[in-house]
């Protein structure tokens, strides 16, 4: 597991509140581009009729959604600490867990899919957290992990863009534990949970000016930017330049990209 020099915080509490009333639709911006990987990798996995799935960090419900409509899941269970926006989704063959992955008495029972993404790399336990995860597999169930992977660009060090994300990520990192240093390892640490079938790809998606990836970007960096300060690296004008930049048609960057890892028990 990755080191962390976090305070405590937590994602959903010391930042991007659930309660926010642009949460939902900066959380959707970025569903809009990444639901497409997410849902063709589990379809391609074969994940289908009758499965019992595991939709970790469930969010605003749009995998949810996806599994039991489009997959034919027979039962989804979507647990996040806050699932008040899912409360459309809860009826037959969707269950509501609201609670912490990291409590030591859940016991959900087995499951023939477990997806997590943007979930794992907030959580400084998330080492033990896969080894949990698969241990909830049933035989042939498939453990699928999607996280955040920095593409910098080594040439630039300096621009309002480069300056802002960098700041971003130490932000997160020191307010509630985000650590995106060590998610190339993923394929790694399921082949030591003894799965099989183990693969990975890095998918990242085109940053285009005004579009709904720029447009999470933004919201980001406006809802965080006390935190992005505080780092030292940016100021106001700074991160002013690059949300405009985002807008722009002068924008022209390899966003960060996100990792999908899978293994499937034996």
């Amino acid at each position: 597991m990755t080191g962390s020099t976090a305070s405590g915080g937590h994602y959903g509490q010391d930042l991007f509140e659930p309660e926010h009333p642009q949460e939902a639709e900066r959380i959707d911006a970025a569903a809009l581009v990444y639901d497409p990987v997410t849902t063709g990798r589990l379809r391609a996995l074969g994940t289908g009729p009758g499965s019992r799935c595991l939709e970790v960090g469930a969010g605003t419900g749009t995998v949810v959604r996806w599994l039991l409509e489009e997959a034919g899941a027979a039962e989804v269970v979507a647990l996040d600490r806050d699932t008040s926006g899912l409360e459309a989704l809860a009826g037959p063959g969707v269950r509501l867990v609201t609670t912490d992955l990291r409590d030591e008495n859940l016991d959900l029972g087995t499951f023939d899919l477990i997806h997590a993404r943007f979930v794992l790399m907030h959580l400084p336990e998330r080492r033990q957290l896969v080894s949990r995860l698969a241990r909830w597999l049933n035989p042939g169930g498939w453990l699928v992990l999607g996280d955040a992977v920095e593409v910098p660009n080594p040439l630039d060090s300096s621009s309002a863009y480069r300056r802002t994300m960098d700041a971003m990520w130490q932000a997160l990192r020191t307010t509630i534990g985000t650590d995106t240093s060590g998610i190339t390892a993923y394929p790694h640490f399921l082949r030591e949970e003894g799965l099989q079938n183990v693969a990975g790809e890095l998918i990242c998606p085109p940053l285009v000016a005004d579009g709904p990836l720029a447009r999470f970007w933004s919201e980001t960096w406006n809802r965080m930017r006390p935190a992005l300060e505080e780092t030292g690296r940016v100021d106001s004008a700074v991160i002013d330049e690059a949300v405009d930049y985002l807008a722009s048609p002068r924008l022209a960057e390899l966003g960060p990209g996100m990792m999908i890892a899978w293994g499937q028990r034996r």
